[in-house]
């Protein structure tokens, strides 16, 4: 990694680190010391909303509640280029609780290992994960792949996934994203999830590298 530290404190990225913004500073600051405990919050509580039943009383004070949060949240709103959700690579998933919470492992040019976790909020049904749930998990541990493998940043030009057995909630499971191949601009793309040595499902995709200027 070959991070460089602008006058301002921040970190501005290597070209592949997190896998997306090679021209945004990247930072373990922004948010503030207790960020990582803010997201996790934020998870919890989609946890248990996803599981929740609350009379009408209760509803009723949740929806004040709630409503007082986004205000002040709505109040503090800034572009997406500068939130630290999805910036802060030493959080899971770089903070960004729109994806299931994953920590890397380890990434070189051969690919990328991670640890992944569906919780309460990914669940599809009969305690299993979403499948939609691990397609968005794959496409973004797949983006980092494509992204250590060409140096630079990419889109998904397609994915699909097989599901081999039942993803389980709850669970510390295997998840590696390497590239295939490369054909110019194109990176073929493959993935795996594992619990222990079980299978769950496979990815292959190709991702295209940007241009330069491109978004």
């Amino acid at each position: 990694m070959s991070d460089t530290t602008s006058p301002a404190g921040e970190v501005t990225e290597d070209p592949h680190e997190g896998g997306f913004r090679a021209h945004t500073a990247i930072t373990t600051e922004r948010g503030g010391v207790r960020y990582g405990e803010f997201s996790e919050q934020v998870r919890t509580l989609m946890d248990n909303v996803r599981y929740a039943c609350p009379e009408d009383a209760l509803t009723d004070e949740l929806i004040d509640e709630l409503a007082a949060i986004n205000a002040k949240l709505a109040a503090v709103r800034i572009d997406e280029w500068h939130t630290p959700a999805g910036t802060r690579i030493d959080l899971p998933s770089r903070g960004n609780i729109t994806l299931p919470p994953y920590t890397v492992d380890h990434y070189d040019e051969h690919g990328v290992d991670a640890t992944i976790t569906f919780r309460d909020f990914h669940l599809g049904g009969n305690n299993a994960a979403h499948g939609g749930q691990i397609a968005t998990a794959f496409d973004d541990l797949g983006g980092f792949a494509s992204a250590v493998a060409v140096q630079g940043v990419s889109r998904t030009g397609y994915l699909n996934v097989s599901y081999r057995s039942i993803t389980p909630l709850n669970t510390a499971l295997q998840c590696r994203a390497w590239a295939e191949r490369i054909d110019g601009r194109k990176v073929y793309i493959k993935g795996t999830l594992h619990d222990g040595d079980r299978l769950c499902a496979e990815m292959d995709a190709l991702f295209i590298r940007l241009n330069p200027g491109q978004a």
